[in-house]
């Protein structure tokens, strides 16, 4: 896959996740009957299954982190998987603050997930002879989710059959399997679904936009949070998902400056669309988003 399917894969398994195509780094999910118990970020890290504690770990061996001094004195509930946390609600907010606010612990979910679940993931694919870029995301999900090495040992590897023709066997064993596991998994088929309506759109490779569980997949929506240096600036606007990052955040505060109070919380909603409207207008600025006439307006 080259770069901007890889960004693809990994915003179906984030919607399929948290309901976000770049994720949700501090999204807490609790479900009754889960034995992964608390689960936490963009792909949902699982206290049960230890790997919360490895992403909490890298985290705290991170320079500049915001809460990495709060984070360090719960880690020992972590690492001996102290199932009270489900329902620890101040240790729950500080794991929501971090994810939302600090940008040093989402680089540390985008590296935690990126190495131990995505890469392995289109290792395992190409070794199993899996070069589809759908076909991959199936994998990558399946690696997320559970379940990859046992059902990959019940169906085998494409073979003669074709890597198109495995992929729907694939899906209908994967279906099968999670309906008969005990709840909340069987309620998680959606995920399969989803990757069979791309198979009958025949996007194999991963096409954009693209639609999952009801949530598009544009490239404005994968755009990076913030431009890598030397790169231009890019045009904030309302999408949706929202457009989110320290550039939006530079946006807010140089509105509230100009006496258009808002919450610097990073992200570009309606209310800061809104703003910069009003603002445009009152300096009679014509320009679709807030672009280089803007900026210069607000000082940016």
């Amino acid at each position: 896959m080259n770069d901007l399917q890889n960004l693809t894969c990994s915003a179906i398994v984030n919607v399929f996740e948290t309901g976000r195509v770049r994720g949700d780094y501090g999204a807490i999910a609790v479900l009754k009957g889960d034995n992964g118990h608390l689960s936490y970020g963009r792909s949902q890290a699982a206290l049960g299954a230890g790997t919360l504690c490895k992403l909490l770990d890298l985290y705290c061996q991170q320079t500049g982190g915001l809460f990495t001094t709060q984070i360090q004195a719960v880690l020992p509930r972590f690492r001996t998987k102290d199932v009270s946390l489900d329902n620890d609600t101040a240790v729950q907010l500080l794991l929501k603050q971090a994810g939302q606010q600090d940008p040093v612990m989402r680089a540390t979910q985008d590296q935690f997930f990126n190495a131990n679940y995505l890469a392995p993931a289109i290792r395992d694919a190409q070794a199993f002879g899996v070069t589809l870029p759908l076909g991959q995301a199936i994998i990558y999900d399946s690696h997320v989710q559970g379940g990859w090495a046992r059902l990959r040992d019940r169906i085998g590897p494409p073979g003669a059959l074709g890597e198109k023709a495995w992929a729907n066997n694939y899906l209908a064993l994967r279906r099968t399997w999670l309906q008969s596991l005990a709840p909340p998994l069987p309620g998680t088929v959606y995920r399969v679904d989803s990757f069979s309506d791309l198979i009958a759109q025949d996007n194999w490779d991963l096409g954009l936009p693209l639609v999952v569980h009801g949530v598009t997949i544009t490239p404005d929506a994968l755009a990076p949070e913030t431009p890598a240096p030397g790169d231009a600036p890019r045009t904030l606007r309302l999408t949706s998902p929202y457009l989110r990052g320290a550039d939006v955040q530079a946006l807010q505060q140089a509105l509230t400056t100009h006496g258009n109070p808002v919450s610097s919380d990073g992200i570009y909603g309606p209310f800061t669309d809104q703003l910069v409207k009003q603002w445009q207008t009152s300096n009679a600025i014509v320009e679709e988003g807030v672009g280089p006439a803007t900026r210069k307006s607000l000082g940016l």
